[in-house]
């Protein structure tokens, strides 16, 4: 199903401006988080307005989760290169009905990337406004290489125009920790998995965090809950609701006082 457009996206504007005072945990970041986009200094406080959920979280009520201060939703789509989260479709209904951003990720496997990702987009029915992102964590046996996790934001780049979101926690920490920035994962935002009080050891291929998950539902700071959802991941985004929206892009940047379309 194809997201509505226009009444859509007035609706969801005027539900996101409404939510602008729902603020939590607040957090000094030196640089914008957009990349390629807005790249200035800048003194911003980050809010709690973000879940990430996929099947494991049942059957959710988004309403109740917007009526909460949740302006945008994340839901795992795809996994390798046959699995599917058989809510995605149910919850993005949800979400959209809901005033919500949205969004989808893939669950990075040990197989090609640009077949993974070919998957994932003939999976998601992406418009303009969903957010696309990779997670990229330990998976046994089955876990997703660099390599691959380069040739799946190089694809969804070279088919969409825009580089996807890169989640991950340790496991990048681990690989990039100490090294140059990697000219291909640095073009992807930078989604942070860390149950600890702040966000910290950020590979010095991103400048800072743009979302930072802080509790898996059970692991973390609170808050852990969600009214609608339950425990579930939750998300810091480093930066002001105007910001998660250019992020989402459902609006356009600032510029130097011009207005300019988010790249």
């Amino acid at each position: 199903m194809r997201v509505p457009q226009a009444k859509s996206l007035r609706r969801r504007k005027i539900r996101i401006k409404l939510l602008a005072a729902h603020t939590l945990m607040g957090v000094d970041s030196q640089k914008h988080l957009l990349p390629g986009a807005i790249r200035r200094r800048s003194r911003t406080m980050s809010i709690n307005v973000v879940v990430d959920i996929s099947h494991h979280n049942g059957n959710v009520d988004l309403g109740k989760a917007q009526a909460a201060g949740i302006v945008g939703v994340i839901q795992k789509a795809t996994q390798g290169t046959s699995m599917t989260d058989n809510m995605y479709d149910r919850n993005r209904q949800k979400a959209v009905a809901a005033g919500l951003l949205w969004g989808a990720y893939h669950f990075g496997t040990q197989a090609d990337g640009t077949a993974q990702a070919d998957f994932f987009l003939s999976k998601v029915n992406a418009d303009e406004q969903t957010l696309l992102v990779l997670d990229y964590e330990p998976n046994g046996n089955s876990t997703m290489t660099l390599d691959q996790a380069r040739a799946f934001v190089s694809r969804i780049k070279d088919v969409t125009g825009r580089f996807p979101g890169f989640y991950s926690g340790s496991l990048i920490k681990q690989q990039l920790g100490g090294k140059p920035a990697d000219p291909v994962l640095t073009q992807c935002f930078l989604w942070i998995a860390q149950y600890g009080p702040a966000p910290k050891d950020i590979p010095a291929t991103w400048p800072t965090w743009t979302m930072w998950q802080y509790t898996d539902g059970n692991v973390g700071p609170q808050p852990h809950s969600v009214d609608g959802i339950g425990n579930c991941d939750r998300d810091q985004f480093n930066g002001t609701i105007e910001q998660l929206q250019q992020l989402w892009g459902v609006a356009t940047a600032v510029v130097g006082g011009a207005a300019g379309a988010i790249e």
